[in-house]
């Protein structure tokens, strides 16, 4: 039986972060990334949600011997579930796919926003550059919502425990888009 893959939207594309090396870029239909607030955690959760008319980017990757531990460690917070095949266009053949979200009883009360930390973001959108270019970045930032939440600045200090080093071009193509979201920065 073949390996078990999964769909990554958000950290999960940037293939520095993690140690899957079996990897194919795709395309998920029917869904839309939203920026999460949670009573898990006080920083926003990157999810998904069931969108008609959207389709987001992001990568599919093999998980060697259905070995989800590590995964489900690294991912804690959210649910993995199988997605259908008929939402998922890849070229990893005939496999099933699992994605992460969140626990939608854990949802914070709307008037409770977490902030997007900036070093998780960072991780984010140079995963996105490097398999998508430049135009998958911009369609992350136009098929996201939530970014109403605050952006807490933590580069000097990065909070993110797989943040990555960005060259000076992927910190000005993040914050070119920041700033065209006319986003609230606060500093940790």
């Amino acid at each position: 039986m073949q390996d078990p893959y999964f769909f990554g939207y958000g950290s999960l594309v940037n293939a520095a972060t993690h140690a899957y090396t079996t990897t194919h870029p795709a395309q998920l239909t029917g869904w839309k990334r939203v920026w999460r607030h949670t009573s898990l955690r006080e920083l926003a959760f990157l999810s998904v949600t069931p969108a008609d008319g959207f389709q987001i980017d992001g990568l599919v990757a093999e998980v060697p011997n259905s070995d989800w531990h590590a995964l489900d460690l690294r991912e804690t917070g959210y649910f993995r579930s199988r997605l259908p095949e008929t939402s998922l266009t890849h070229g990893a053949g005939a496999v099933d796919v699992h994605m992460y979200q969140t626990h939608p009883e854990h949802l914070a009360p709307p008037d409770q926003p977490h902030p997007i930390l900036l070093s998780y973001l960072d991780v984010v959108v140079q995963g996105f550059l490097r398999v998508f270019g430049e135009d998958g970045v911009e369609q992350f930032f136009d098929t996201t919502d939530g970014w109403a939440a605050p952006i807490l600045n933590d580069r000097v200090n990065p909070l993110y425990p797989r943040h990555q080093v960005l060259t000076p071009q992927e910190t000005e193509l993040v914050d070119s888009h920041l700033a065209d979201r006319k986003v609230h920065f606060i500093l940790a």
